[in-house]
């Protein structure tokens, strides 16, 4: 990888292309799909902790040290990319899909939901 070539806030496809590049050159391979599903779920689990203990109702045991879920953000984020780039899906594309697909769905729908005024 190039330190030069790496933007400062990536695109999704630019993160993408980070991940597989850094894969290639430190990671020896990807694990398998069902494996990085796995560590997917394992790390979502790890940030549900940190929002539970931050946001929620439940308090830091004793042998626990206050985090910021930012660091398990990124891991989710990591993982959820190299699932990406194993099934030969385009983050970007996905992306905007998505958001097209929840515009039209929810165009009144939360505008009309008593419980979020």
């Amino acid at each position: 990888m190039n330190p030069e070539n790496i933007s400062p806030s990536p695109t999704l496809r630019e993160a993408q292309a980070r991940v597989d590049a850094w894969i290639k050159e430190y990671g020896v391979r990807y694990f398998s799909e069902l494996t990085n599903m796995a560590c997917l779920t394992e790390e979502v689990g790890e940030l549900a902790r940190i929002m539970a203990r931050c946001y929620g109702d439940q308090s830091w045991k004793n042998s626990e040290h206050p985090e910021s879920p930012a660091d398990e953000m990124a891991d989710v984020l990591w993982v959820l990319l190299c699932l990406a780039n194993q099934t030969g899906v385009d983050l970007t594309e996905a992306f905007e899909r998505n958001i097209a697909k929840k515009t039209q769905r929810d165009a009144t729908r939360h505008l009309q939901n008593p419980k979020l005024k």
